[in-house]
């Protein structure tokens, strides 16, 4: 089933909210999402100029961020480099998106 997957959509920070996943999917809502206490959860800024910054905790649990790019391609699929990599080092498959939540396919 092809799906129109509004980029615009996609241009915020994303944080992973593990509470929600399933077997088959994750989760994510933007930063402003009123989580529950956590010790440490993985996000992802996605810039309208295609840049990334994602995020996690540290060894310290202090978090750490690395900076690359992504791309959505196809219909549904969005594609997260690291800097300067031509190959992506992860894609996921977009399920469902809207400004308050993002699910892809595990």
């Amino acid at each position: 089933m092809k799906k129109n997957i509004d980029k615009n959509a996609l241009h915020q920070q994303w944080v992973h909210s593990h509470e929600e996943d399933t077997a088959t999917e994750t989760v994510y809502r933007p930063a402003s999402f009123a989580f529950p206490r956590s010790r440490g959860r993985s996000a992802m800024a996605l810039k309208p100029d295609g840049g990334l910054v994602e995020s996690g905790p540290g060894p310290t649990d202090r978090p750490q961020e690395s900076r690359g790019t992504w791309k959505l391609e196809g219909d549904d699929t969005l594609s997260i480099y690291k800097k300067g990599q031509a190959k992506p080092k992860r894609t996921m498959k977009i399920v469902s998106l809207d400004q308050a939540r993002l699910v892809v396919r595990k």
